[in-house]
């Protein structure tokens, strides 16, 4: 039988490092592992940390013995995690406030718990950032049961950045809205595949929002309203992540890069009350004129 896995405190959590990895998770014990796996393996970011925060509704899925052995697997390379559990549920983006509050770090990659990063990955993300200086970088997850679906028109939206990104107002109508389209399936796989960079190169690309894998400066996405803007949602919601970028890019800019070393498991969801758009709530409430 395992021994007990020791939870962490956030005392001890909250230091200063490069990088914290935040994982919101609920029902979804085998995938974890998995996603867990994915960064026990990644090599060239020594100075990480991962939070991990729970909302499943019977035991934490981080008890189980795959997930267990990752924990300890990460601690083992000298990484430190945090384990704990976000009860009641106030929704998805309480959660991603509440683990936002468990960092100081400077950068935080927000990670959902159905994605497997590739080695080589989270050292690709901090360059990339620290070189283009934005609020924002991202790996859109490949979905690889489209592998052989290829969309050859969704591949125009593909435009890379030519210098460091831009601060961008992308809203619902606009051509940039429409970048969206090389983020399903596996068409920016496709679009990779074309491009046939040199091993260890990579490329920006203008984004309307990434789903999955986003590492954000944290200084900056605390600057541009963090995820507290959960208080004006109904806890049914979705678009967390698309309202958090919206309003970074709109400050800071923020990109896509390629090669994505971020791999969809394709499970099922456990987000099934989807009533509203978290975004739609946030940008009726920020593009509203103010009384003078």
């Amino acid at each position: 039988m395992n021994r007990p896995l020791d939870l962490g405190t956030p005392e001890q959590f909250r230091q200063p490092r490069q990088l914290d990895v935040l994982i919101p998770t609920r029902n979804r014990p085998a995938e974890l592992a998995v996603t867990l796996s994915g960064l026990a393996a990644q090599d060239g970011v020594p100075d990480f940390g991962v939070v991990v925060s729970d909302q499943s509704d019977a035991e934490p899925a981080y008890l189980q013995p795959a997930a267990a052995t990752m924990v300890r697997a990460l601690r083992h390379r000298g990484h430190p995690v945090l384990l704990a559990r976000r009860l009641p549920r106030r929704g998805l983006a309480e959660h991603r406030a509440y683990l936002l509050s468990r960092s100081v770090a400077r950068y935080v990659l927000c990670l959902d718990d159905d994605v497997w990063l590739e080695p080589g990955t989270l050292s690709r993300l901090v360059t990339a950032i620290r070189e283009l200086g934005c609020g924002f970088v991202g790996n859109a997850v490949h979905g690889l049961s489209y592998a052989d679906d290829v969309r050859p028109e969704t591949h125009v939206h593909y435009e890379e950045w030519d210098g460091p990104p831009v601060p961008e107002r992308v809203r619902p109508g606009t051509p940039e809205w429409h970048r969206a389209a090389i983020h399903p399936a596996a068409n920016l796989l496709h679009v990779t595949e074309k491009l046939r960079l040199p091993a260890g190169a990579w490329r920006a690309y203008k984004v309307s929002w990434i789903g999955g894998c986003v590492l954000y400066d944290r200084a900056k996405l605390i600057d541009s309203g963090g995820f507290e803007f959960w208080r004006q949602v109904h806890e049914r919601h979705q678009g967390e992540d698309v309202a958090a970028q919206l309003a970074v890019m709109a400050r800071h800019g923020g990109a896509g890069v390629l090669p994505s070393g971020a791999y969809h498991l394709e499970s099922p969801t456990t987000v099934t009350e989807r009533d509203v758009e978290a975004w739609e709530v946030v940008l009726t409430d920020t593009d509203t004129p103010q009384p003078a």
